[in-house]
C-alpha cells in the first residue's frame, strides 16, 4: 500500500522544450561552383514555464513549430559559416528575443560532404563522407555562452604498437597478455571552450575543429600504446597543449576488440596475421582531460548526443 503521510506538494523541477532533429540543408551557389552545409539541429529552451505545466497556460510559450521556422530562416539570413556560430545566432536570437525564455540550447550535427571533380564547367555534385560526424553545443543565458564542440563515429585503428599486460588477475581471468595487439576505437569526443563572453575575441570555429582533429589523430597515431587509457590521455594532452583556446575535453572510447584466430586445427599459424573483430561486449573507456585550474563542465551524458 502506498506511503501518503509523507508531507510537501509535488513542484515542478528542471525542464526545457524545444523541436529535435530539424534537418536543414544549405547551398550556397557561388557561381558555378556550390558548397553545401547539411545540420541536424536541435532547440532546447528554458525559462519561466511553470504556468505551462502547472495550468496548460501557453502564455510564455514559443511553439516548437516556431523554433523549426526560425533554423530555415536563419539558414536563409545568416548563412551556415560554421555550426557553432550558427548556434550562436540561434541562441541568441532565442533568448534576447522572448522575455520569458532565460536559456537556450543548441545542439547540431554536421555532415560532410565531399566534392565530386567533374570535367567541364560547374562543380555541383558531392558525395557523403563517411568519416566522423562533426558536433557543437551552444548554451546561453543572456550573459554567458557555453560553446561545446565535437564529433563521434571517428574510427581509428593502430595494427600494431600496442600492448595490453600486467593487470589484475582473479579466478574469472582468462584473457591472455598481448605484447602485440590491434589497437581499435569509434572516438567520441567533445571539446569545451574557454570563450564565454562577447567581449572576448571569437574563435575561428572551423580552424579549431580541424586543428584539434589533426591533434587527435596526430596523437592516437604517435603514442605506443600500453592501454586505451594512456592512449586517451595522450590525445586530450596533445589537445590541450596545442589548442589554448580548449579547456577541456571529454573522450567516450569503445574498445572495438580484434581477437587473433585460432588457426592451429588448419595446419597455419596466425603470426599476428587474421583476427576477429568482435562488435560487443566491448570494453569502454571515458575520462576527460583539463587545462590545469579549469573545472569540469562537460557531463557525462553529453557523449551520447
Amino acid at each position: 500500500m502506498a506511503d501518503t503521510s509523507r508531507p510537501g506538494r509535488p513542484v515542478l523541477g528542471q525542464n526545457q522544450y524545444g523541436k529535435a532533429e530539424n534537418r536543414v540543408v544549405k547551398i550556397t551557389r557561388d557561381g558555378a561552383t556550390h558548397h553545401i552545409k547539411d545540420l541536424n539541429v536541435s532547440v532546447s529552451l528554458s525559462g519561466d514555464m511553470e504556468e505551462v505545466h502547472y495550468s496548460g497556460s501557453n502564455a510564455n510559450v514559443l511553439p516548437t513549430d516556431t523554433t523549426k521556422n526560425t533554423v530555415y530562416a536563419f539558414a536563409k539570413k545568416h548563412g551556415i559559416d560554421s555550426a557553432e556560430q550558427f548556434g550562436i545566432h540561434l541562441a541568441r536570437h532565442f533568448v534576447t528575443s522572448q522575455e520569458p525564455i532565460h536559456r537556450a540550447r543548441i545542439r547540431i550535427e554536421e555532415y560532410a560532404w565531399e566534392r565530386v571533380e567533374t570535367p567541364g564547367e560547374g562543380a555541383h555534385s558531392f558525395v557523403r563522407k563517411g568519416q566522423e560526424t562533426r558536433l557543437a553545443q551552444i548554451a546561453y543565458d543572456g550573459e554567458r555562452w557555453e560553446v561545446v564542440s565535437g564529433l563521434k563515429d571517428l574510427t581509428v585503428l593502430n595494427s600494431t604498437d600496442s600492448e595490453f599486460w600486467g593487470y589484475v588477475r582473479d579466478e574469472y581471468t582468462t584473457l591472455p597478455e598481448a605484447r602485440d595487439r590491434v589497437l581499435a576505437t569509434d572516438v567520441s569526443a567533445r571539446w569545451r571552450y574557454h570563450w564565454a563572453d562577447d567581449a572576448e575575441p571569437v574563435p575561428d570555429w572551423d580552424e579549431s575543429y580541424a586543428r584539434t582533429r589533426e591533434h587527435l589523430l596526430s596523437a592516437f597515431a604517435e603514442t605506443y600504446s600500453l592501454s586505451l587509457q594512456q592512449t586517451l590521455y595522450a590525445m586530450g594532452s596533445r589537445i590541450v597543449d596545442h589548442r589554448p583556446e580548449i579547456d577541456e575535453v571529454r573522450f567516450s572510447l569503445p574498445n572495438k576488440h580484434h581477437f587473433l584466430v585460432d588457426l592451429t586445427p588448419f595446419g597455419l599459424e596466425n603470426d599476428n596475421e587474421v583476427y576477429f573483430a568482435a562488435d560487443r561486449p566491448y570494453g569502454l573507456i571515458e575520462a576527460t582531460v583539463l587545462r590545469d585550474g579549469c573545472e569540469a563542465r562537460i557531463p557525462a551524458d553529453l557523449t551520447n548526443l
